[in-house]
């Protein structure tokens, strides 16, 4: 292969060559510090003899390799793919099926997100270079080392998957991969509706129904701002102002200056916009007073404390780690009483989740 594709005919022929392949390694260089949607810099594919560089800076139509990235039977081996995926929806459709290395990796018992390097490190006996991790790839021309390091990413891929599934054969763990590796297929967890933006923001639970209705009214508009601006969302609000608008609710312009680290700029450029998201959620003047922290539930912090320990006795036995088996919000979920949580379902809870409930 070309060790950079950037002419059309180049990717015709590349992509001839990788349809043919069961398995095809794959990678992303983007950058998304300045807007809202990636700017996808730099693509990187691999088959079992070479690898290659996909410029996407000089090829805006991509839509040829959507034969390779969407084809069911080509699997493409990415590592920590979701950021990748998400870049790659808009501009080539839902890449799958995917092999998950960091997945497959947590299945046998490394860290839960190992990185790419140290995974390589430790299967392959590989020591990977480090001197371009901050490198701005939307600058052209890239430099010998440049492609060749970006080339390193995809590499390996094909030899790492291997010998995981390898791995996850004898373990009999492969049914378990197969379900995580399942959840990657879901184009709604790739993208966000402006309306559930708010749920992705931290501090806003427990709110009365009326700031619960303004979180959402102000994460949805803000969520619709940076997409027609193709900001990236802090740019429009960020976190901390938008919480300190739920909770003191302001009305006028002047209670709104007067949150703390307001910038005046945006109280002129969006207050009003402010305002109106506000008024729309109907929240009651004076509003609710807020809900004080509650105390800690001891009975509940001993009933997770107990799950928690049979869940890392378990992790234990299958020499995980505890956070792929369960998470502290996994535990707590079900203490609440809520039975729709991931330890209940798939390969989990025949593993943990009914040890689970018994001790319930």
């Amino acid at each position: 292969m070309q060790r950079i594709v950037s002419t059309p005919p180049d990717l015709a022929a590349l992509t001839k060559r990788l349809v043919t392949q069961p398995r095809v390694g794959l990678d992303t260089e983007f950058l998304r510090e300045r807007t809202y949607r990636a700017q996808l810099c730099l693509l990187q594919l691999s088959a079992p003899d070479d690898a290659a560089c996909v410029d996407p800076l000089a090829l805006p139509d991509l839509t040829p390799l959507a034969d390779v990235l969407g084809s069911c039977a080509v699997v493409k081996v990415m590592h920590a793919s979701r950021q990748d995926l998400e870049v790659l929806l808009p501009l080539a459709g839902l890449v799958r099926p995917v092999f998950d290395t960091q997945i497959a990796a947590a299945l046998t018992g490394l860290p839960a997100q190992i990185g790419y390097a140290e995974a390589v490190r430790r299967l392959l006996g590989q020591e990977l270079a480090k001197s371009h991790t901050r490198t701005d790839w939307s600058r052209r021309p890239l430099s010998s080392e440049q492609i060749e390091y970006a080339l390193d990413d995809v590499r390996y891929l094909l030899p790492l998957a291997a010998r995981l599934q390898e791995q996850l054969r004898r373990l009999g763990r492969l049914d378990w991969l197969s379900e995580e590796l399942a959840a990657l297929e879901d184009p709604g967890a790739l993208t966000i509706e402006p309306d559930n933006a708010w749920l992705r923001i931290k501090g806003l639970r427990d709110l009365d129904p009326a700031r619960a209705r303004l979180a959402r009214a102000l994460a949805a508009w803000r969520e619709r701002c940076a997409v027609e601006h193709n900001r990236p969302r802090g740019w429009i609000l960020d976190d901390t102002l938008l919480r300190e608008i739920v909770v003191q609710v302001p009305r006028t312009l002047q209670a709104l200056s007067q949150i703390a680290e307001m910038p005046p700029a945006l109280v002129k450029r969006r207050g009003e916009e402010l305002l109106a998201q506000v008024r729309a959620a109907e929240v009651p003047d004076p509003a609710p007073a807020l809900a004080g922290r509650p105390r800690p539930d001891p009975v509940k912090a001993a009933l997770v404390k107990k799950l928690g320990a049979i869940s890392q006795a378990v992790a234990a036995e299958l020499n995980l780690v505890p956070e792929v088996l369960a998470t502290r919000r996994d535990l707590e979920q079900l203490a609440d009483g809520r039975r729709d949580g991931a330890l209940l379902r798939g390969w989990r809870r025949g593993i943990v989740g009914e040890r689970l409930l018994a001790a319930l």
